[in-house]
């Protein structure tokens, strides 16, 4: 009959949780050198046995295993997890975006801001985007279109000049139609 590795190296609950929350206050990326310390000392090295007892990452824990051994700290580039961005993935979009944009934009009044206010919706512009020949399968989400223009700083307001002026009665005409 097989004993666990738990059991052979004589591991209990305590050890385990102690561990846990010790390496829990250790920042990245020395508590990734901490878990494979901890597996090596405690499990035998096995990062399945780890994955189970702790509830660490199996990788992670083969990666803090080889920097543990090596004394080499592994540097993350996590820039490339990021999504691209829509524009980024297809800069014509943009373009056309932009266009479309500017007949229907004005700068804020007092100029504190490079905001451009506009009166267009961002369904408005996914609408004038397929009559401009793109196709649904090529354009993102409306949602998504919404999120270019706020990141190209167009903000959705009534626009002033579409504004109707209302006539203002006076004071003076007000009494003399009342007769006074």
């Amino acid at each position: 009959m097989k004993i666990s590795t738990v059991s052979r190296n004589a591991v209990s609950r305590q050890v385990i949780d102690l561990v846990t929350r010790l390496v829990d206050m250790i920042p990245w990326p020395g508590r990734r050198s901490a878990m494979g310390d901890a597996t090596i000392s405690l499990l035998d090295g096995k990062a399945r046995v780890a994955e189970d007892v702790f509830g660490w990452g199996r990788a992670t824990v083969e990666l803090g295993m080889n920097e543990f051994r090596s004394k080499i700290t592994c540097i993350n580039d996590l820039s490339t997890r990021q999504k691209p961005r829509a524009e980024e993935k297809n800069p014509e979009l943009l373009s056309d975006i932009v266009e479309i944009m500017t007949p229907h934009s004005q700068a804020e009044p007092s100029l504190r801001t490079t905001f451009s206010y506009t009166n267009m919706t961002a369904k408005a512009v996914y609408g004038l985007l397929l009559e401009k020949g793109w196709s649904e399968e090529e354009l993102p989400t409306v949602r998504t279109i919404s999120n270019i223009l706020n990141r190209q700083e167009y903000r959705l307001r009534t626009v002033a000049k579409d504004k109707v002026q209302k006539k203002r009665r006076t004071r003076t005409r007000s009494l003399k139609m009342s007769g006074k």
